[in-house]
């Protein structure tokens, strides 16, 4: 789309005007900039605000644009008092005191993907969930290009949607968060997703209700919606009116999983698609992951048979689910990314065996009784460290052996020293990570680091590592208490 074009969007949806909007972008991040390339690229006026006093970001921003206002170290109310429009970057919360006010003085709210929603005329698929998301966006993506489009993928996961415009693809495969879907409002996806739902950044959103509605906001708009309806929360957001899809592991639907003799098989309503064992992923919720991907690559065209391809050569992401090491006959996985309850529990599902839990950080909020079950039920023992450790010990109630760890590589001195042959520690901590590290992929690192120190640390293969570890790496915290 030409300049012209989409200012006029722009003054349709949301009387964005060049020579008379005032537009402030909360947030210096990697969000931000990018909503400040874009509106740079359109010659409107704008500013920048960041409550941190030097946001890490800000000396580059100053050598690509020194002439744009930025303020720092506070939300001053004086700057948000003259702006007729914000974009409010994800991480910062709709309910601070000075956007609210500015919302009330008359200060209209306006996306990231808003403004891409705006600025695009080829299909997007938009992408959401509490877990898997990540997952499926990029199965997604390599299927597209498997195909021979040009694809741009983005959003919430690795570059910024508005810096996709760049590439001017023939199709836009979009991770959006609740934080994002919260503030945007025009986006009319071809195809959307909600795979799932579950407690998550409660810290932020009300209840899970009101996680919920802002996750639905994806579905808005006339395009074809695909629904998991494994998930009760997500099958109540079906509407009989629209084109829809629906896949399952548990039962027949669109896309789902079924036996042809011995062999089980990824399924398109009566078409086999692909032998289930082909797709090369931990964790029986990889199925479902694949089956979604394949449900919204159909749902714009993609050929059936090359994404299928596509999926017997996907590897994963780093930190989900990840094998970072078989020592000893003992597999470790890094799942660093399952920053919530339910994406620890469906990495705990996906075991036929009992597994060493290395779990804890920031809880944001969530109820952890409801990770109590999946633990009794998969996990041999579990090992707490970080910020919610201890109201993850009280939830579980003696259901397992519980073990204290300050740090990573404690974590997992712990785990070598539990593990017998054939069974399998995994990192899939339920929690945020910022309490202790810098992200998650810093949290997974540690973990992989101190993982592959144990071949130095312990070289000889008569050796037990449980021999190793101190006694009192050993000992519960009940038994501490």
């Amino acid at each position: 789309m030409d300049s012209a074009a989409i200012i006029a969007l722009l003054q349709k949806n949301f009387a964005l005007d060049p020579q008379t909007a005032k537009i402030l972008v909360v947030g210096l991040g990697n969000t931000g900039i990018s909503v400040a390339h874009y509106l740079h690229s359109l010659d409107f006026k704008f500013a920048i605000i960041d409550s941190r006093a030097k946001p890490p970001m800000m000396e580059e921003f100053f050598q690509q644009m020194p002439d744009t206002p930025v303020f720092t170290g506070g939300f001053d109310e004086a700057a948000f008092k003259v702006a007729t429009h914000l974009v409010v970057s994800p991480g910062v919360s709709l309910n601070e005191q000075a956007i609210i006010k500015a919302i009330a003085n008359g200060s209209k709210i306006v996306s990231d993907i808003d403004l891409f929603a705006c600025s695009v005329d080829k299909p997007i698929v938009a992408i959401s969930g509490s877990n898997g998301k990540s997952t499926v966006t990029t199965m997604l993506g390599e299927m597209a290009k498997a195909t021979g489009i040009e694809v741009g993928v983005g959003g919430n996961l690795g570059t910024p949607a508005l810096d996709l415009l760049a590439l001017n693809a023939q199709l836009y495969v979009l991770e959006l968060s609740s934080f994002q879907l919260e503030r945007t409002s025009t986006l009319n996806a071809a195809a959307a997703t909600v795979l799932n739902v579950s407690a998550d950044h409660l810290d932020r959103h009300l209840d899970i209700a009101e996680y919920a509605r802002e996750k639905q906001r994806i579905f808005r708009g006339d395009g074809i919606m695909v629904i998991n309806t494994d998930d009760p929360v997500v099958y109540a957001m079906y509407n009989n009116s629209r084109n829809t899809y629906t896949f399952s592991i548990n039962a027949k639907a669109d896309f789902h999983l079924a036996y042809q003799g011995d062999t089980e098989y990824l399924m398109h309503n009566e078409s086999c698609l692909m032998p289930l064992a082909e797709l090369p992923l931990e964790g029986r919720h990889n199925a479902a992951n694949a089956l979604a991907a394949l449900a919204l690559g159909v749902a714009v065209g993609l050929d059936e048979q090359v994404m299928c391809n596509a999926l017997r050569k996907f590897k994963g992401l780093s930190h989900r689910m990840q094998r970072v090491a078989e020592i000893r006959g003992v597999t470790w996985v890094n799942d660093s990314k399952a920053t919530n309850i339910g994406a620890c529990v469906a990495a705990l599902q996906g075991y036929s065996r009992k597994v060493i839990l290395i779990a804890g950080g920031d809880a944001k909020g969530a109820d952890m009784n409801e990770l109590a079950p999946a633990i009794k039920e998969k996990a041999k023992s579990v090992i707490l460290m970080g910020k919610d450790a201890n109201l993850i010990k009280q939830a579980l109630h003696d259901c397992v052996p519980v073990y204290s760890a300050n740090t990573m590589t404690e974590a997992v001195q712990i785990a070598a020293s539990l593990a017998d042959v054939g069974e399998s520690v995994l990192l899939s901590p339920a929690c945020a990570s910022l309490d202790q590290y810098k992200n998650y992929q810093d949290r997974g690192e540690k973990f992989t680091k101190a993982v592959l120190a144990l071949v130095d640390s312990f070289p000889l293969a008569s050796a037990s590592l449980s021999q190793r570890v101190p006694h009192n790496h050993r000992t519960t915290l009940a038994e501490r208490s």
